[in-house]
């Protein structure tokens, strides 16, 4: 294992079609994160799973324990791959995330998962302020349309926005087809 980890956020079955909180183009950066994902355990990184649960029955998606909270078959977890349960936006906070990272010597962390404008976006810039070089694979995340003040903003600009913003500052943001190529140009 490399300095390298792999955190998979919240890929999880309420974000698809037929759940609770449906994101535009999950199923597409689902396919994308399982992309990723298969060339991470392929090199041997270190791979993370982050699920999140809210802590309440009444929440209005994620409940404990609910079909809705697992993780999708497109990102399910290998024996032996870390699941990390959190209750916040953040992945770091609460949670044992960089204490695992630490231990494990990671110096870089690519993101993939949900949502682009939440979580995905609070552990890159979490991650960049603790010192880890940064990269989110920017079609293997999604979101939703967003709402502020009466005006509805569409799911594509609103994760272009967060990744405009993550991309400024705290990660590198490249496609899939990007990162892969950029991964074997490396290990060649």
């Amino acid at each position: 294992m490399g300095d390298r980890a792999l955190i998979v956020i919240d890929v999880q079955n309420d974000y698809f079609p037929g759940g609770k909180f449906t994101l535009s183009g999950m199923e597409a950066a689902a396919a994308n994160a399982a992309r990723v994902l298969e060339a991470a355990r392929a090199a041997g990184d270190l791979v993370l799973h982050v699920r999140h649960e809210f802590a309440s029955e009444d929440a209005p998606f994620f409940t404990p324990a609910s079909e809705g909270a697992r993780i999708h078959p497109s990102a399910a977890p290998r024996e032996g791959e870390p699941v990390i349960l959190k209750h916040a936006v953040n992945s770091f906070q609460g949670t044992d995330l960089k204490a695992r990272l630490d231990a494990a010597g990671i110096k870089s962390v690519v993101i993939v998962g949900a949502m682009s404008h939440m979580c995905v976006e609070g552990a890159a810039r979490a991650a960049a302020d603790f010192g880890y070089a940064v990269t989110v694979v920017h079609d293997a995340v999604a979101t939703r349309d967003l709402e502020f003040g009466g005006v509805v903003v569409p799911a594509a600009q609103a994760h272009a926005t967060a990744l405009a913003a993550i991309g400024f500052a705290y990660a590198a943001t490249p496609s899939t087809k990007e990162w892969l190529s950029q991964r074997e140009k490396a290990e060649a």
